[in-house]
């Protein structure tokens, strides 16, 4: 007898997520990564942890100020003693940050004529040029304030870059000035790139904007003595609480929201050289204790260090460029992918091939005078969508276009009420999701009139409809004219757009209805195979794990013999290798060029393989709290090809970390005489092999 609700059995999920932007750093302190992937796998560990601190560490405190609350996550650890680990592991994971930053990456960029030149290393050529930058550019966006009675301390903007100023002298009125603080527009760039013919520098020279402002702040107040400068940044509460009873109208309660996300509480105070006491002044004024002062060896933002990556044309410092092609079936009907659609389903697997071919197929869809109407759900699409313009264009040509928009796709709200303002305006049928569930699914559905009928052309995928993403996110699309399919997507549209009932659906599944019920339902399944002596095995891939049902469920397959590997991404709450619980369990996590973000949920079921690609993973949140899909690959090539792609994956042995029970990681490398394997490698080699 087990109790699988035993809180040794669940890692805590915080302190996972904490161990997955070690995986991402990791990256860049690996010499298999090229130098310039290197930083910026770099920047994308600072501006993870930023994210971190503004939702999740927030979470947590509010959590603690409410110390009568009993713990609510299935590891049972009390909220302090969460907060305690993760102060100790963030600490140490920033050091590292710029441990690799000021050891490692600076000195092998230099060598490639790369430099980030700090003040004390600036030529009298580059010191007279950023003087010259500094009163032309800053000094005129500049706005410091004095500290004093009627000038008290400011309301500064969430992740700003700030400098804190302590001064002697008196005012322009006579008045002891003690104290400046001064914020940095966020319109100024945080890199200046020195311009070699002027400054006698390489061609790669960058300054960092503190540094500047650092050099010449005696210049912002004149005749009043600088004692010194002390750049320092918040991270506040950037989560945002919506009261489902109280919303009548939920763009505008977005909208509100959006202005006081700037100014939350406070949760992280990062400062670069700072004395004790100015420090104290600071978390005293932030109300913040001391084990939320991060002291950082350089600029607080490293992740602004990404802008040079654009700037710099090397090649061999970068990943190898690649062009992702279009899947054969389209490129045999470039000009009519509706026929091609018709003749069988299409899988794509992003980014190694081309997101391009669902941009062109509603452009298609658009000028087709067939084309009835367009339904599709836009979590995340970017500034500028061009499958935005496509709907706006068949708006106006008088088709119906019906736009499921998530205005609370995290950090994206203000590009997706930008985004229903114009399709409103040009007369598209816009509507918000469900208050209290994100609308999270990929869905698109073009309804178009053929032989006296309508036709349905359906796109089911695990990934957002965003341009930029799709060339770094790894996702699935299904491409289907399966009519029962399509009528399923139908009924979900219509209970988003009407707020009808849920109809029973003939193969796709969805939270919050039916998905979480249907998954654990096969994974029993594989249970009672196994008793009646047959093979059992589940393969789900998926970006976390944190939901204790689908937890027990798999510990029950686990303690009957199913063999079970979760490729997951993130955070993990399921503990692998307890013995006589989880020790047929294996959790793998891939961490490579491009960010794994694929669901997929294989079950064996006998020889008679299951698959499902999802836009859900195994967590709370996708499971009851958001509008979700899981659609099955039936075809038979489809299901062989993605077996094969997962199969390829577990075969990793280059970008694979394996999660260890204590809740650590371990890198998989070959061993001696091994043939090295690197999945994202060897997809793109298949991809070169299929359209040469």
């Amino acid at each position: 007898m087990v109790d699988l609700t035993a809180p040794e059995l669940y890692i805590n999920k915080e302190l996972s997520l904490l161990e997955f932007n070690w995986r991402v750093l990791e990256q860049a302190r690996s010499g298999a990564t090229p130098l310039l992937e290197r930083l910026n796998f770099l920047c994308i560990s600072c501006s993870n942890m930023d994210e971190f601190f503004e939702v999740r560490v927030a979470g947590l405190i509010q959590r603690a100020e409410l110390a009568s609350e009993p713990p609510e996550e299935p590891d049972a650890l009390p909220t302090q003693e969460v907060l305690a680990r993760i102060s100790q592991r963030a600490h140490e994971l920033v050091a590292e940050q710029y441990r690799v930053f000021n050891e490692v990456l600076l000195p092998q960029l230099a060598a490639e004529s790369i430099r980030f030149i700090r003040r004390a290393k600036w030529s009298a050529a580059q010191r007279s040029w950023l003087q010259r930058y500094f009163r032309d550019e800053l000094l005129p966006m500049l706005s410091p304030l004095g500290l004093d009675p009627s000038h008290p301390f400011p309301r500064l903007l969430n992740k700003s870059l700030n400098f804190i100023v302590p001064l002697s002298g008196k005012d322009a009125f006579g008045r002891d000035i003690h104290m400046a603080v001064l914020q940095a527009p966020r319109s100024l760039p945080r890199i200046v790139p020195l311009p070699p013919k002027e400054t006698g520098s390489g061609p790669h020279d960058f300054v960092f904007l503190s540094s500047i402002i650092h050099a010449f702040a005696e210049e912002l107040f004149q005749g009043v003595q600088v004692l010194g400068c002390y750049q320092f940044r918040v991270t506040r509460n950037s989560d945002m609480y919506l009261d489902e009873e109280e919303v009548d109208d939920l763009l505008q309660a977005v909208e509100g929201e959006l202005t006081a996300r700037n100014y939350g509480d406070a949760v992280r105070l990062e400062v670069a050289n700072c004395p004790e006491d100015i420090a104290a002044l600071l978390m005293q004024y932030f109300e913040l204790s001391t084990d939320r002062l991060y002291r950082v060896n350089g600029p607080v933002n490293l992740s602004r260090a990404r802008e040079v990556y654009d700037q710099i044309n090397r090649p061999d410092l970068k990943f190898p460029v690649f062009t992702p092609s279009v899947a054969p079936a389209l490129a045999a009907h470039p000009d009519d992918f509706f026929a091609a659609i018709r003749e069988h389903d299409i899988l794509l697997h992003h980014p190694y091939e081309s997101f391009a071919s669902i941009i062109e197929l509603i452009h298609q869809a658009a000028d087709d005078p067939q084309v009835v109407a367009i339904k599709q759900t836009l979590y995340r699409t970017g500034i500028n969508s061009p499958i935005v313009e496509a709907l706006l264009r068949a708006a106006r040509a008088g088709k119906e276009v019906a736009v499921v928009v998530e205005l609370l796709a995290r950090f994206d709200e203000q590009a997706n009420i930008s985004l229903a303002h114009r399709l409103q305006e040009a007369g598209v049928q816009v509507v918000y999701g469900i208050v209290g569930y994100k609308t999270h699914a990929k869905m698109l559905l073009i309804l178009r009139r053929e032989d006296k009928k309508i036709g349905y052309y359906t796109h089911l995928g695990t990934g957002n409809y965003h341009s930029r993403t799709s060339r770094l996110y790894t996702d699935y699309g299904l491409l289907t004219h399966d009519r029962v399919m399509g009528e399923d997507v139908r009924r979900v549209f219509l209970q988003l757009t009407s707020l009808g009932q849920m109809t029973a659906l003939s193969r796709v599944l969805q939270s919050p209805f039916t998905l979480h019920s249907t998954l654990i339902g096969k994974i029993d399944r594989e249970i009672e195979y196994v008793k009646q002596g047959r093979a059992g095995r589940i393969v789900i891939k998926v970006n976390s794990v944190d939901e204790p049902q689908l937890i027990r469920a798999l510990y029950r397959a686990s303690m009957a013999g199913v063999k079970i590997i979760l490729l997951v991404r993130g955070l993990c709450c399921l503990r692998p290798g307890v013995p006589g619980v989880s020790d047929n369990i294996e959790v793998r996590s891939v961490i490579g060029r491009f960010l794994e973000h694929s669901r997929i949920y294989w079950f064996a079921n006998d020889g008679e393989d299951e698959i499902y690609a999802a836009s859900a993973d195994m967590m709370v949140r996708n499971m009851f709290r958001r509008v979700e899909t899981a659609f099955p690959i039936v075809d038979p090539d489809l299901s062989a090809r993605l077996k094969s792609d997962m199969e390829l994956y577990l075969q990793d042995n280059t970008l694979t970390w394996i999660l260890n029970t204590d809740g650590s990681y371990l890198h998989v490398l070959p061993a001696e005489g091994e043939p090295v394997v690197a999945v994202q490698s060897a997809l793109l080699q298949q991809l070169a092999e299929r359209v040469s």
